[in-house]
């Protein structure tokens, strides 16, 4: 698989060195001379040097037989305009953009480029974790429009007993997977909710909230 890199710092040293360990062809565009220098010297990665949403600069990366183009550099035009050009004239059929605004999340969905905000993943991460300690991880998916969360079934867990058939949860979540004494279950209509469980549940921004209290027992701290 071949993956193009455009950015700088050491977000993008690590995910060069994170890809090229799974065995993946890594090009890195990178418009500063001497960082290009370091990390030829430092990763097994092809390094081009120049502006990433130049057409040439990216028909020099290889984007013709690219799999993949993530745009990570500090200019959400950038980013979205190598992506643009990644699509619409290379064909690369994945690419991924930052968007260092989060109110750009949006922009770039309805021009078809999809994105993700470090700022919006953080905050729901800090957000859930002060809200309640029983929630071990966060993911937000599909650019924050489904969350994934894990949480541990405390004692005080009001579904301790119950089987999934017998909550009452919105249309539009799921418990994923039951992760038992180390051990993940894919549960059905008759499976328990046992003390110590960690369940994966996939929701919506929307009934987030319910359905973890569903799981927690604990009141929305929001509300007055």
């Amino acid at each position: 698989m071949k993956v193009i890199l455009a950015g700088s710092g050491k977000a993008l040293f690590f995910l060069c060195r994170s890809f090229a360990s799974k065995g993946f062809d890594v090009v890195v565009i990178n418009n500063d001379r001497e960082e290009c220098g370091r990390l030829s010297r430092q990763l097994r990665v092809k390094v081009v040097y120049g502006d990433c949403s130049d057409p040439c600069i990216l028909k020099d990366a290889g984007a013709m037989e690219a799999d993949a183009v993530l745009a990570i550099t500090e200019s959400d035009q950038a980013n979205l305009v190598t992506c643009q050009l990644a699509l619409k004239m290379y064909g690369v059929k994945r690419v991924v953009a930052l968007s260092n605004d989060p109110d750009n999340e949006e922009v770039f969905a309805r021009l078809g480029v999809p994105s993700f905000s470090t700022a919006n993943i953080m905050g729901s991460l800090v957000v859930q974790k002060a809200s309640t300690e029983l929630v071990t991880n966060l993911l937000p998916v599909c650019s924050g429009r489904v969350l994934m969360t894990e949480v541990v079934l405390s004692a005080n867990s009001p579904i301790l007993g119950k089987t999934l058939k017998e909550l009452c949860l919105p249309d539009d979540s799921l418990v994923a997977v039951i992760i038992r004494n180390g051990e993940p279950i894919v549960p059905g209509g008759l499976s328990k909710m046992l003390e110590g469980d960690t369940v994966v549940l996939m929701t919506l921004p929307e009934n987030h909230g319910f359905v973890l209290r569903t799981f927690t027992g604990e009141k929305d701290t929001n509300r007055r």
